[in-house]
């Protein structure tokens, strides 16, 4: 009897040994596999987080050129506009403030990032413009509110000057779209890990320290899209989609927000759409640069809402305040 139990514990103590060995032996292959392969991890954290929101990922054609979005919630339409190599992901740090509050979410990847086609084209503000315009249409989005990111912000500028029927209210966070010296546009195409390092400090006053396993990763990521972001910077400094003395149409409530730190879109171009567009509420944020979307989402996700749900709009004028 006694041989027996012993001989079951042992069995027992085997059997633990060996599942012990083989979840040690996971864990290490998984290891090896996120040093080598970061990006599947990256990605996979991503969707993670995308199921969690409740965000479904769709594509719909445009012409001939298939259009990747997500969409959340359910309520009155915002669309947000990523920036210059950027995607629909770009928006997620915003997307629960929203779609809590009573708000649906549309975060397209432009033409040529994220999932959407790369057709062989000229990836100008114009043509970017008329896929947001095409994309409404194709979500029966007569009116709603827009937002855009730095270069996005630029293509909902114009998009808002253009159509201003189209949009109810206006959100413009480090927003491109005026003429200016831009002293620091070729950092945003780092070819080596040194050229990483430079374009974060160049876009927040707190750039992360990137191991090197998952910098090669993001070089590769921005190696495959280098030749659409080149093409997109051309047509940006041939001046052609300049929104300087073009916003005279733009009479909807607009929100302006910046980063006081920000060294890629200066803060005086946020002052000087302010000015041209009176009408607008300016909130300046302090010790963060272009990524204040993402950097002070926990602030700026409540300012949002608020200003989107505002009756009568939100007064014009500065509000200044910290990131954290």
């Amino acid at each position: 009897m006694a041989t027996a139990v012993i001989a079951r514990r042992r069995s027992k103590k085997k059997i633990l040994v060996a599942g012990f060995l083989v979840f040690l032996a996971a864990l290490l292959s998984t290891g090896a596999a996120v040093y080598e392969r970061p990006g599947m991890f990256v990605t996979a954290i991503q969707r993670l987080r995308v199921w969690r929101m409740g965000l479904q990922i769709r594509s719909v054609m445009l012409g001939p050129y298939r259009i990747n979005y997500m969409v959340a919630g359910e309520g009155k339409p915002v669309v947000l506009v990523h920036g210059l190599a950027g995607r629909a992901e770009d928006w997620l740090p915003m997307v629960r403030a929203l779609t809590s509050h009573g708000f649906k979410v549309y975060a397209p990847d432009l033409l040529g990032f994220g999932r959407s086609s790369r057709p062989d084209v000229e990836y100008s503000i114009s043509q970017q413009e008329e896929i947001v315009r095409q994309f409404m249409d194709s979500q029966q989005l007569q009116q709603a509110d827009v937002a855009g990111w730095s270069m996005g912000g630029w293509i909902t500028l114009k998009f808002a000057a253009d159509h201003p029927d189209r949009v109810r209210r206006l959100i413009l966070l480090s927003s491109a779209g005026l003429k200016f010296d831009p002293v620091n546009v070729a950092a945003l195409r780092p070819k080596t890990e040194a050229d990483l390092a430079h374009m974060m400090s160049i876009l927040t006053p707190h750039p992360p320290v990137i191991p090197s396993f998952y910098a090669q990763w993001f070089l590769r990521d921005f190696a495959a899209e280098d030749w659409v972001v080149e093409r997109s910077l051309r047509s940006m400094l041939t001046g052609k989609d300049i929104m300087d003395d073009k916003m005279g149409t733009v009479k909807m409530p607009v929100m302006i927000a910046w980063g006081r730190q920000d060294v890629l879109t200066p803060p005086s171009i946020g002052e000087q759409m302010r000015q041209a567009m009176p009408q607008s509420v300016f909130f300046m944020f302090d010790d963060t640069g272009h990524l204040a979307p993402n950097e002070c989402s926990a602030r700026l996700g409540p300012h949002i809402v608020e200003f989107l749900n505002a009756e009568p709009p939100m007064p014009a004028g500065i509000r200044e305040e910290p990131c954290r």
